[in-house]
C-alpha cells in the first residue's frame, strides 16, 4: 500500500484528481526534484560532526500548488549528552526543538505535526551511506504536549542513489534515500489508518537533507483507503547554510 502511495503522489493527474479539496482546479504540483546520477564516491565522504552556530534555511513550499508555506532556520544551538537544534519560521515564529541523542539520531522530531518524543533514538539518515543500504526501526512515540499517550512507530530506511543536485545554496553531492512509516498509530484517535512516505536528498557535507519531501494520508471509520485524507504535502528546499 506504501508503495501504491507513492506512485499516487508522484503523477500530476491522479494528485489533481484526488485532492479537489485542497486546489481550484488542477494547479500546477512542484516539480519532483531531479539530480544527475553518480557513482558510488570512494572512499565515502564523512557526515560534517555538529557544532555549536551551523545553520541550514529551508524554503518550505505546499507539493500540491507551489505555494511557499514558510522559511524555516534551524540552527544547533547546543551539543554535548545531546544535539539541540532551534528551529523558527518567518510567518510562524518559534517552532518546536529538534533533539539528538547522538548524531545522526533524533529523539525528538518535530517534522511531522504534531512532533513526537520517541522512547528510543532512530537514524535520521542512512547508517552506512552505501546504495542498497536499508533497515527498519520501532519505536514508541509521545506528544510532547500530551505525555500521557504512547504509539507505535515504524519507520523502513532505503538508500535508493548517489546524485549531484542543485538548490539556491549550491550544488550538492547526495545521498538520494526513501522513507516508509505505515501503519504506524496516531494520537489522533479517530484515525484507524496511517501512512507516511518521504524522499531525502542528503548531503554529508552539509550536515544534513538539501531537499526533503514528504506526506501522509490517514483513514477514519468507514472510510477507505481510495479516499483517504491527505495531510500535508510538504517540500524544504535549502536556500542557505553555514
Amino acid at each position: 500500500m506504501a508503495a501504491q502511495l507513492l506512485q499516487v503522489i508522484r503523477t500530476y493527474s491522479v494528485a489533481c484528481f484526488l485532492a479537489p479539496f485542497f486546489l481550484v482546479g488542477c494547479i500546477a504540483t512542484q516539480p519532483y526534484p531531479k539530480g544527475v546520477a553518480t557513482t558510488q564516491p570512494i572512499p565515502t565522504p564523512n557526515v560534517r560532526a555538529p557544532k555549536v552556530g551551523q545553520e541550514w534555511v529551508y524554503q518550505v513550499r505546499n507539493v500540491f500548488n507551489q505555494e511557499i508555506v514558510d522559511t524555516i532556520t534551524e540552527k544547533v544551538v547546543s551539543v554535548g549528552s545531546e544535539v539541540r537544534i532551534a528551529r523558527s519560521g518567518v510567518k510562524a515564529g518559534p517552532l518546536p526543538d529538534e533533539i539528538q541523542s547522538t548524531w545522526g539520531f533524533v529523539q525528538q522530531d518535530p517534522h511531522w505535526n504534531p512532533p513526537q518524543k520517541f522512547s528510543k533514538p532512530i537514524p535520521l539518515w542512512p547508517q552506512q551511506l552505501q546504495v542498497g543500504w536499508n533497515g527498519f526501526f520501532t519505536t514508541q512515540y509521545q506528544v510532547p504536549t500530551y505525555p500521557d499517550g504512547s504509539y507505535y512507530w515504524g519507520l523502513g530506511m532505503t538508500a535508493t542513489q548517489w546524485e549531484r543536485i542543485k538548490t539556491p545554496a549550491g550544488e550538492f553531492l547526495v545521498l538520494q534515500f526513501h522513507n516508509e512509516i505505515p501503519n504506524f498509530v496516531s494520537n489522533d484517535v479517530f484515525r484507524v489508518g496511517n501512512a507516511r512516505q518521504e524522499d531525502l536528498w542528503f548531503s554529508p557535507e552539509v550536515g544534513r537533507w538539501v531537499i526533503r519531501r514528504g506526506s501522509g494520508r490517514y483513514i477514519t471509520a468507514g472510510v477507505y483507503w481510495v479516499n483517504a485524507y491527505w495531510e500535508d504535502y510538504l517540500e524544504w528546499e535549502l536556500i542557505s547554510w553555514k
